[in-house]
This record gives structure tokens, C-alpha cells and sequence, in this order.
């Protein structure tokens, strides 16, 4: 299972690299932009004020604060691309495991490890898994760094938190681009049902800010436990961590489940 793993990365390591760089440049350049924000923050908190509340709720969810060092962040940054991006990396990875496999031909080839199937499982997912906390801390460092050049003050235990949770979420939905392609044996509608799940549940904690016909369903959003303690503000969320790291234990062991009982072409 050892070796299946370390090949599963070594086999990544390129994507890896390139998905980090383009993260630390996206994280680290627009931090660069916050002293220009800092320094126009009447005129700024005056125009966010003249927008519609349920079309700020889309953008920004239940954020008010938009200028201070973790309100910019939040507002430019975690609130949406950046599990946007954690998102499509995880479930790019969740989806290829193995429906990406079977579909490539090469199934027969990872099978023919001398290992059960639920290690094969359990190799690919601690393969998504360390990749996405690896993307984390390129993440903590580049906004870490960024922050420190032009002055922002954020604590570094909330930014890690911040991170952290971006990961939660991402591994959630790439877990569940595992277990539905390895139920169904299909990239494609592991890449789109995870991908729509995941638009349904922004967009349901996103309204929920503004909506009350959507509030009562806003809990049922895997976002909310990324974004609704605020770990920017105040670190990370023990009971919201726990659920996003429970929901991807359930759908792994689905994923398990699923693996082992379907007739797989190879």
C-alpha cells in the first residue's frame, strides 16, 4: 500500500508543483493589492453598503467587514476562489483515482499490486489527502510571506486555520469524486456530480446570509462548516473540522464499499 502511495505521488508531483505555484502567485499577489484597499476603505465600505444584500451574500455571505486584514481576505479570498481552487484540485484528483483509471485502461495495471482492493482505495485517498493539506501550506506561507511585505497583520495560527479548513472542504468533495467513481466507473459524472453538489451547497449557505426561505437548509451545506466560525477571525472550529473530516470518512468508506462489490472493466 506503501509503494502504491508513494507512486501515486511521485506519478502527481508535477501537477503538484505547478498547482502550488499558481496558488502562492494568486494568494501572494492579491495580498499585494491590500495597502491600496487599506488606504481607500471609507470609499470602499460605502460601496459594498449601495449593494443589494442578497447579491452581496453571493460574493461575500455574511461578511460585513471588508477592508480590515481578515475581511479583505476573506472577501477577495477565502470566500470563494480560494475553495474554489481546493475544490477543483481535489476533485480533479477524487475523479481520476480510479474511474480515471478504469477509463484510461490502466485499472488492470494498478490492480496488479499484490494488495486488496480497499488498500488500493486507501492509497489513492491518502494521496488526494496529503497532496490538498501540502497545497495548504503553500497557501499559509505565500499569504504568511505576502503579509509580512506590506505590513497586513493577521495572526498566523488564524491564517493556518483558514487554510486548513479550505483543505477540509476541498478533501470533502474529492472524496466524493472517489466514491462516485467508484461506484459508477465514470470520470465525467464524478467530475459533474461532485461539481454540482458542491455549486448547490455555496450557493445554499451563500443565500442563506440573505434568503430566509433558504436559511433553515444552510446547516445541510458542507460551506458552512468551512466559512461560518470565521477562522480568519477565530481560528479553527474543533465541531465544523470534525464534520468535514467526517463527511470524507463516510464517503471513503462508501468508496470502499463500492469498490469491492462492482464488476469492474479493465
Amino acid at each position: 500500500m506503501i509503494s502504491l502511495f508513494a507512486k501515486t505521488l511521485g506519478d502527481q508531483r508535477r501537477s503538484l508543483v505547478f498547482w502550488s505555484l499558481g496558488l502562492a502567485a494568486t494568494a501572494f499577489l492579491m495580498v499585494m493589492f491590500y495597502p491600496t484597499i487599506a488606504e481607500s476603505a471609507s470609499a470602499i465600505e460605502q460601496y459594498f453598503e449601495a449593494i443589494p444584500p442578497e447579491l452581496l451574500a453571493l460574493f461575500a455571505g455574511a461578511i460585513t467587514d471588508f477592508t480590515s486584514p481578515a475581511g479583505f481576505l476573506n472577501t477577495e479570498l477565502f470566500f470563494l476562489i480560494i475553495p474554489l481552487l481546493f475544490m477543483i484540485f481535489a476533485i480533479g484528483r477524487g475523479s481520476g483515482a480510479i474511474a480515471g483509471e478504469e477509463e484510461s485502461g490502466t485499472l488492470d495495471i494498478l490492480l496488479s499490486y499484490p494488495l486488496p482492493r480497499w488498500q488500493v482505495i486507501i492509497a489513492k485517498f491518502a494521496s488526494m489527502a496529503v497532496q490538498t493539506f501540502i497545497l495548504a501550506i503553500v497557501l499559509w506561507l505565500s499569504l504568511l510571506i505576502g503579509a509580512a511585505l506590506v505590513g497586513m497583520e493577521i495572526g498566523w495560527a488564524e491564517l493556518f486555520a483558514a487554510c486548513i479548513s479550505a483543505a477540509l472542504l476541498g478533501l470533502s468533495f474529492g472524496t466524493l469524486a472517489l466514491a462516485i467513481g467508484c461506484a459508477r466507473g465514470s470520470k465525467g459524472l464524478a467530475i459533474g456530480a461532485a461539481s454540482g453538489i458542491a455549486v448547490i451547497s455555496y450557493f445554499t449557505n451563500a443565500l442563506a446570509n440573505a434568503v430566509s426561505s433558504v436559511e433553515p437548509y444552510q446547516k445541510f451545506s458542507l460551506f458552512y462548516y468551512y466559512i461560518a466560525a470565521d477562522p480568519l477571525n477565530h481560528g479553527l472550529n474543533a465541531g465544523h473540522a470534525a464534520i468535514l473530516l467526517g463527511v470524507s470518512i463516510v464517503l471513503l468508506a462508501a468508496a470502499l464499499l463500492f469498490f469491492n462489490k462492482r464488476d469492474l472493466s479493465v
